[in-house]
């Protein structure tokens, strides 16, 4: 696989709503440590919102396109226009493979930033993870099925977007912090 050197989101200094996003893969394990899942989710960058996430046994480009459907189906129902936004990810082969990139480039007409320096280079997502796995530990260890896990990922997200307060958002939820700071967005639903 070539490397690619392009992190077209370190050097911004002012990024807008749903200007950039953020994925990657993250391991997560349960049923009492018995069985581990792949969860990948979409999040935006000056909200924090997680608008789409899908989870399977591995880590492969169907989980990740179903992770992106379901943050584009968000989207669209918001009228967000994805043309010249910055999607940013790790450079594993699902991020560069055609179908991943041929979809996000050709279709959406978004524009692709890699991570030079592994997880160094995506700190929003790396956060992202490590809050949901300390926060979640207990109800993502418990789960005994991957259905049980998607459930509990569907509450966990649910209160990640709606409820749960983050300082770098002034202490509000990511959706409280985009409706008011950003009232063209005051109609936003998830």
């Amino acid at each position: 696989m070539p490397r690619i050197d392009t992190n077209l989101i370190v050097d911004l200094e002012r990024i807008e709503p749903f200007e950039v996003f953020y994925t990657d893969f993250t391991e997560l394990i349960y049923a009492d440590g018995k069985a581990k899942a792949h969860f990948m989710p979409i999040l935006e960058h000056a909200g924090r919102l997680c608008l789409g996430w899908a989870l399977g046994e591995s880590p492969n480009r169907a989980i990740a396109l179903a992770a992106w459907n379901r943050a584009k189906m968000t989207l669209m129902a918001w009228n967000i226009d994805l043309s010249d936004s910055i999607l940013h990810q790790d450079q594993d082969s699902v991020y560069t493979s055609y179908a991943w990139t041929g979809r996000l480039l050709l279709e959406e007409e978004m524009r692709l930033s890699y991570a030079l320096s592994g997880a160094k280079d995506n700190p929003h997502m790396e956060s992202f993870f490590s809050r949901l796995k300390d926060e979640g530990r207990s109800e993502i260890l418990d789960a005994r099925t991957i259905v049980e896990l998607e459930a509990v990922l569907e509450r966990r997200i649910g209160f990640y977007n709606k409820e749960r307060y983050h300082s770098s958002l002034g202490n509000r939820a990511p959706l409280v912090f985009i409706r008011q700071e950003h009232p063209e967005y005051a109609q936003l639903h998830i």
